[in-house]
């Protein structure tokens, strides 16, 4: 695999061996880091000048776990997989919890995944009380396994190791220490030392000697353990249906409570290698790697620009999404102006943004003090007079565009030169929105999806003209209040919603065609959707989905398909969930349900149409469902790629996810089409539209692509078949 990272021995006088895992920025566990390890441990238990070990790593950080790239070249046959139990069992378990020299774990910064499991094959663990102590792996789709779901029961109790393992929640060494995982706090200065003395107390029986695979006295009894584990069980089929890992998890923690840790370790080993080449696992794995691949964006990233400082930043518009971004950005210390046309529209923003710290501090994310300095860093403004020293202005205002260009030439006279104009806007282009201006290389989208302080993604819409410093800034910024930043192309929808406009159109179109509609939206919820398509119209409302819907048939009339269904409900005052009536009934605390009186809307739709109900199409399977429901959301995303609105494919997989709610676990969009093919999806798609129209059409680089027999994520100068 190439070789990465090391580990360095350095024995001192006082017969202390300090191992130091080097390899930044986290210190991650590749191959060549863990042969590193074993020949150190090796070299010294022979010495006979070293009495104990004290393991740590460089520059504060002990280690983040596995190297994840050594993972995605054993999912894809680029090296090879260590055998069954090496790493687990002969290196972790027999050489360093077995050896007959006592170790200690020396941990600061983050002893996460494998990190953390070396940490507790150690005869005692010294931390600081900030490091981060976790086993974050089921995010991955696998199972800690270096022997974490046999050791941290043993060290913490089996619910608070569960708790720790199936929500990949990590504690702070502080609560550690409390639990009994960490032996002793230290400060990072005096961390080292503080490992060393132990050591050498376990050497001389100062110090218990504890080998954690073996410790019980934190282990329920049997029966109330069995009680806790079929809790457990219950609890991960709910919050996760579709995935089994999880399962797999608590399996292979009862079996170690059952016949023994040594059984449990193999057992460990076993779903370890079986879980590694999972869908699930392969989908997670590509999320990683897709999410971090954002920030590197050809022709922007690669000119060597350094991000300028942004000081202050000015929202307007108080609305739903100002006020959510204004939220964002004070949460990560930004000071911030919002601006709005009166007083009373202006207080309702304030309450607004007041609304969403305090529900944090409610939850107790947030203690009253932090609550108050936050708010202290927002102000509210009724004109452009305190515009002067700002230097990001995120334009957030109804979606018209005279309103839009007006506001962008108003910004152009009070800001200063080098500041940044943003748009919020979702829809509108943004060389119309500057048109009125003479600095469209400052304009660029800041596209926040709702509700804006929660959602995780942003994003930014480049335009002709802007200017890659100005993308620069704005990536810069997006990453500082946690979000994930994509970089696209500037076009109606952009690259979310663009890519998703077709999921409510299919729906309507088999609705229209005879499909029930509770019958679509529970299908598409089971494949992992947050919620289907009908009810996320009635969450958006139906002002919102049939302005959408009128963009998308003035730039793309020859393959949207109208369905009258929306505006015949619309006109009956059903506008979705503020009104409590949509497609679902709604009752005070935002419970849906279905509703029986929607058929005469649906009837009058289908008449309206012309259309003739198809009885195959009432007899669809769940997979039929959606595939008819996501393969044109893949043709369109194909277009999207087609046209270079998105720079690649994963970042439509990052942006399925983050910005729609698709399920992360089947990889995003384009990950997920891959497992089908180019070749079936273009042949399914071809079907439907000699059946049922334009709508289906396969466009040309999905036909492409089946011809050639390519993947739709290959990058775009592959896409050519060959000659």
């Amino acid at each position: 695999m190439g070789s990465k990272g090391r580990t360095a021995m350095e024995v001192g006088p006082d017969g202390v061996a300090l191992i130091t895992i080097i390899n930044p920025p986290v210190n991650s566990l590749s191959i060549d880091v863990l042969q590193s390890i074993k020949a150190n441990y090796e070299e010294a238990l022979q010495r006979n000048d070293v009495k104990a070990i004290v393991i740590t790593g460089s520059k504060g950080k002990f280690s983040g776990g596995f190297d994840i790239t050594n993972i995605e070249g054993i999912q894809m046959g680029k090296g090879a997989q260590p055998k069954k139990g090496y790493i687990s069992v002969e290196i972790i378990t027999d050489l360093l919890e077995g050896a007959r020299k006592p170790s200690v774990a020396a941990v600061d910064g983050l002893a996460l995944g494998g990190g953390l499991e070396i940490a507790m094959a150690c005869h005692a663990r010294i931390s600081t009380s900030s490091a981060q102590l976790g086993l974050p792996e089921l995010q991955l789709g696998i199972i800690p396994g270096f022997g974490g779901t046999q050791r941290l029961p043993r060290l913490v109790g089996l619910t608070k190791a569960l708790e720790m393992i199936l929500l990949s929640k990590p504690i702070k060494g502080e609560e550690a220490h409390n639990l009994g995982l960490v032996d002793e706090l230290a400060p990072p200065d005096k961390l080292v030392n503080t490992a060393r003395r132990w050591a050498l107390d376990i050497a001389e029986f100062r110090k218990p000697w504890v080998a954690s695979l073996y410790k019980s006295d934190k282990l329920e009894p049997l029966g109330e353990a069995k009680q806790i584990l079929k809790f457990a069980r219950v609890q991960a089929q709910k919050q996760a249906a579709n995935l089994q890992h999880p399962l797999v998890c608590i399996d292979v923690i009862e079996e170690g409570i059952v016949s023994g840790p040594r059984a449990g370790l193999w057992k460990e080993a076993d779903a370890f290698q079986q879980l590694l080449f999972s869908d699930t696992a392969k989908s997670l794995v590509h999320i990683f790697f897709a999410q971090r691949a954002t920030s590197k964006v050809p022709g922007i990233t690669d000119l060597g620009l350094m991000p300028r400082k942004i000081h202050k930043v000015a929202i307007i518009g108080g609305g739903l999404m100002g006020s959510g971004i204004a939220t964002a950005l004070i949460l990560s210390g930004y000071p911030v102006l919002v601006k709005e046309v009166n007083a009373q529209f202006l207080q309702a923003g304030m309450d607004r943004v007041k609304a969403n710290l305090q529900s944090r501090v409610k939850k107790g994310k947030m203690t009253q003090e932090k609550f108050e300095r936050t708010f202290s860093l927002i102000k509210g403004v009724l004109d452009y007079e305190s515009f002067r020293d700002v230097d990001m202005v995120i334009e957030a205002v109804i979606e018209k565009v005279s309103l839009k260009q007006q506001i962008f030439a108003d910004l152009e006279k009070y800001c200063p030169p080098h500041c940044v104009l943003a748009t919020n806007t979702s829809t509108i282009d943004l060389n119309l929105i500057g048109q009125q201006t003479n600095s469209r290389e400052r304009i660029v989208g800041a596209h926040f999806f709702s509700p804006a302080h929660i959602m995780p993604l942003l994003e930014i819409v480049r335009a002709e003209r802007t200017s890659p410093q100005v993308i620069v800034d704005l990536m810069d910024v997006g990453k500082k209040i946690r979000k994930t930043p994509i970089v696209v192309g500037n076009c109606t929808g952009f690259a979310v919603n663009r890519m998703f406009f077709p999921y409510t159109q299919s729906a309507l179109l088999l609705v229209d065609h005879g499909l029930d509609v509770y019958q679509i939206d529970r299908a598409i919820t089971k494949f992992g959707m947050p919620m289907g398509p009908f009810r996320l119209v009635d969450l958006v409302g139906f002002e919102v989905a049939v302005a959408t819907g009128i963009q998308y048939l003035e730039n793309f009339p020859e393959r949207v398909y109208k369905s009258m269904l929306i505006p015949i409900m619309a006109e009956d005052k059903r506008a979705g969930e503020k009104t409590k009536k949509g497609f679902y009934i709604y009752d005070d605390k935002r419970k849906a349900r279905p509703d029986p009186a929607i058929k005469k809307y649906i009837e009058k739709s289908q008449s309206m149409a012309g259309i003739n109900l198809d009885p195959k199409l009432m007899k669809l399977s769940d997979k039929d469902i959606i595939e008819m429901v996501f393969f044109p959301v893949v043709n369109e995303a194909c277009r999207v790629l087609a046209e270079g609105i998105a720079v690649k494919a994963s970042d439509l997989d990052i942006a399925s996810v983050m910005g729609m709610g698709f399920p992360p676990y089947r990889g995003g969009v384009v990950f997920w089409a891959d497992s089908f093919g180019a070749k079936y999806i273009c042949s399914r798609l071809a079907e439907w539209s000699r059946t049922y129209g334009g709508f289906f059409k396969p466009c040309a680089y999905l036909e492409e692509r089946a011809a050639g027999g390519l993947s739709l994520s290959a990058p775009l100068q592959q896409a050519r078949p060959r000659m």
